[in-house]
């Protein structure tokens, strides 16, 4: 009974519930859960990466750390992805600070014995060369996304990005998370969450924001939102729903 509940929780990540049968029981005997409280660093700037992480409910994000103490988003993960696997494969050091956004689990695995399994599997080899041109190509537009959309147009792609990895519209996000991904000012983010309210697409309590429009909420967001997520569904069709 036990082994088939950590089999369950181990495939709410969609890259392991993809995996053929015969390929996840290369990999099962050696993932382990854990549990991730908001607020933790997984890994910090330089850190050794000893384990790849598959979240399963919750949302850790990449951010650069700056000199003056700031941070900027550089990529997101959630139960479509895993993290501390492409950055392992040189250096072995961390090169952002990984930040879990709110409560939730994941399967970890070590550095080792995902190789050992990649060496020995042809499709978690593929698997893993397609989240990472995934990875790429998320970085490489939130990085365009950063320096030419509006602060209001990526809020709403945040936003987006958060429901679809979480599957509810009531998201745990918090003005101070928002802030912190975009790079901006609370204050900032408090204007424009009141303005996406006050347009019907959101509505705020404390510690969560509603999405009461998806669609309304779409037509704000940039361009982005939807390069990031097709992206995904062509690389790797199993990783997010189909509106």
């Amino acid at each position: 009974m036990l082994h088939g509940f950590k089999t369950i929780t181990h495939r709410k990540n969609r890259l392991l519930a993809a995996l053929e049968p015969e390929d996840f029981s290369v990999l099962e005997p050696d993932l382990e859960i854990v549990e991730l409280p908001k607020g933790k660093v997984v890994y910090e700037v330089g850190e050794t990466v000893r384990h790849t992480y598959f979240p399963h409910d919750t949302i850790v994000s990449l951010a650069t750390v700056l000199e003056n103490g700031g941070s900027v988003e550089m990529a997101v993960f959630g139960r479509e992805a895993m993290f501390g696997f492409v950055s392992s494969r040189v250096s072995r050091q961390s090169f952002g600070r990984y930040v879990t956004q709110f409560l939730g689990s994941a399967s970890r695995i070590t550095v080792e014995k995902l190789t050992e399994a990649a060496n020995q599997r042809l499709k978690i080899r593929q698997m893993i060369l397609n989240f990472t041109e995934a990875l790429m190509l998320q970085t490489l537009q939130t990085v365009a996304c950063n320096a030419v959309h509006s602060v209001e147009a990526r809020c709403c792609r945040w936003i987006l990005s958060t429901r679809d990895r979480v599957d509810r519209d009531a998201l745990p996000l918090t003005h101070e998370t928002l802030a912190e991904m975009l790079g901006v000012q609370r204050s900032t983010v408090s204007s424009v969450t009141r303005a996406l309210q006050v347009a019907g697409l959101i509505s705020q309590g404390r510690g969560v924001i509603t999405i009461t429009d998806r669609a309304g909420l779409e037509e704000m967001s940039c361009e982005c939102y939807r390069t990031i997520r097709r992206s995904f569904e062509r690389l790797l069709p199993a990783t997010y729903d189909r509106d």
